[in-house]
């Protein structure tokens, strides 16, 4: 490679794996190292990471995804991170890990059922968000309230993505896009504000926040620590990153008002791009991500960490070959569907519709085997996404077409079935990891290579297939739709109940 060609690393630190992809300036992968992590579960309803784990492997990927693309590393012009939203990532008054809560996390339900009973119209009114478990301040009244000890240590809490810049530049930052999202701004002014942590019981909270800045703006540079450590060349920029569904649209190519994306990974992501927000208590959230840049979105983790949970459970056993995905894929492939097939309920970790919600597949007979019980889990994934788009459809937020991205969009049945269950077209971006690209394009922006995001996506995106609804499987889905739903309603007395002496986790 010529040694004055420049390119664009990019980050994406999802609830487990951490990705380094590099890219040239055309979008393309030069190299890619990816790394998966452990959750640990201490308690029913708690899922977190070792921080340390998180930094050691964030090192290893970069520095393997360097060697890999051969390329020097003053080559790399800027870094941007994207990562998952909301969790809690504590830095002790020392800056030293504290504490490190995905969000996949569920203890702090009572509290948020609380908050949102006393306080939700508040709050909404300050953030376009309602409190929710596995929300950051939620989740930090909830240390305070029940790991005081651990609360007093506390002197930073940041988000995942703003951990890996903490590491690279020794800066506590975090970006508009990310703090917005987890509720944590006044919108739609994207500002901290005193009355809005008041309202969290978090009064005393603001010096724990740290320096906010815009997405593209430069956060720090790489130190000298983390050059050693990663094979970074020291003085790199480093952008403030991304909530990882702004990231993930942008790299699907989508970020203009009025377009949307839907992301089937670990959590259902439903998102709509506008130049305003969309003030409605049913939306979920609204992320800012820059002057007259908002996304409106309806999410929760119902998509396609259930498909790994069937994976982890049940495929990866003794005696199994291959490609444990490919093998899931090709048992949904292998039927017609029918009207009497089994149901599922995607909600392993909740659901938007209630923390108690549990998952379960429903309608099962003897005649029925493991691929009808993965068409069940594709079905209800996508049922699932549809639920959302309809509250966003709700409130006024529309849109004729939309792109799919994630781990699902990879499936060669998802997105036709998602086509053909929402009535909608479906593209499918051209790019494999849309969220360290999304990430690498806001890089772009800061090093002048792109004027905006609407240049630096035009750059480095393409679309690879588009898939248009069938109207008699729509007709098929639309029956199974309602039983779904009908079913998801019979069902909330036995969920409550099921909860009942069950801990903190409800």
């Amino acid at each position: 490679m010529a040694e004055d060609k420049r390119y664009l690393l990019g980050l994406d630190a999802g609830n487990t794996v951490i990705k380094a992809v590099i890219f040239d300036l055309e979008g393309r992968i030069c190299a890619m190292q990816a790394l998966d992590g452990r959750s640990i579960t201490p308690q029913a309803g708690m899922v977190e990471r070792d921080l340390e784990e998180l930094w050691a492997n964030a090192r290893q990927a970069i520095r393997g995804c360097i060697e890999m693309a051969g390329i020097d590393a003053r080559q790399i012009a800027a870094i941007g991170c994207a990562g998952h939203g909301n969790g809690l990532y504590l830095l002790d008054k020392a800056d030293r890990p504290l504490l490190g809560i995905q969000s996949l996390d569920t203890r702090a339900a009572a509290l948020a059922r609380r908050l949102a009973a006393e306080r939700g119209d508040r709050l909404h009114g300050l953030c376009l968000q309602k409190p929710w478990p596995s929300q950051t301040p939620t989740l930090l009244a909830w240390v305070k309230d029940n790991a005081p000890d651990v609360y007093a240590r506390a002197g930073t809490a940041m988000l995942c993505k703003d951990f890996i810049t903490f590491k690279l530049t020794g800066e506590r930052v975090s970006d508009i896009s990310d703090m917005s999202g987890c509720g944590l701004l006044r919108l739609p002014d994207a500002v901290f504000d005193d009355d809005l942590l008041s309202a969290y019981g978090l009064a005393e909270a603001r010096g724990l926040l740290p320096r906010l800045v815009q997405p593209t703006d430069i956060a720090g540079r790489v130190d000298a620590p983390a050059a050693e450590a990663t094979g970074l060349a020291e003085g790199t920029p480093v952008i403030g990153g991304f909530f990882d569904v702004v990231a993930s649209a942008m790299g699907s190519g989508v970020v203009g008002a009025g377009e949307a994306s839907i992301i089937a990974g670990t959590w259902s992501i439903n998102q709509v791009f506008s130049a305003r927000p969309v003030v409605d208590p049913k939306v979920f959230m609204v992320a800012a991500f820059g002057p007259q840049r908002y996304v409106n979105i309806e999410s929760s983790a119902t998509s396609a960490a259930n498909l790994e949970w069937y994976v982890r459970t049940f495929v990866e056993r003794a005696g199994h070959t291959g490609d444990p995905f490919a093998f899931c894929n090709e048992c949904v492939g292998s039927l017609t569907p029918a009207a009497d097939d089994p149901l599922f309920h995607p909600f392993l970790y909740g659901s938007g519709q209630g923390a108690d919600c549990r998952a379960g597949f429903y309608g099962v007979a003897g005649w029925h085997g493991e691929a009808h019980l993965l068409r069940a889990l594709f079905e209800g994934v996508m049922f699932e996404h549809r639920r959302h788009i309809e509250v966003l459809a709700a409130a006024g937020v529309t849109f004729e077409r939309a792109v799919l991205s994630g781990g699902g969009s990879r499936s060669p049945h998802w997105p036709q079935m998602f086509a053909d269950g929402l009535g909608l077209p479906i593209g499918v971006a051209e790019a494999s990891e849309t969220g360290a690209l999304g990430a690498a394009i806001g890089a772009g922006i800061a090093a002048g290579f792109f004027a905006d995001y609407e240049a630096g996506i035009r750059a480095m995106t393409r679309p690879k297939a588009a898939f248009t609804p069938d109207r008699q499987r729509k007709a098929h889905y639309d029956r199974r739709y309602r039983l779904y739903r009908d079913l998801s309603e019979n069902l909330r007395g036995f969920w409550a109940a099921l909860q009942d002496g069950a801990g903190g986790s409800a």
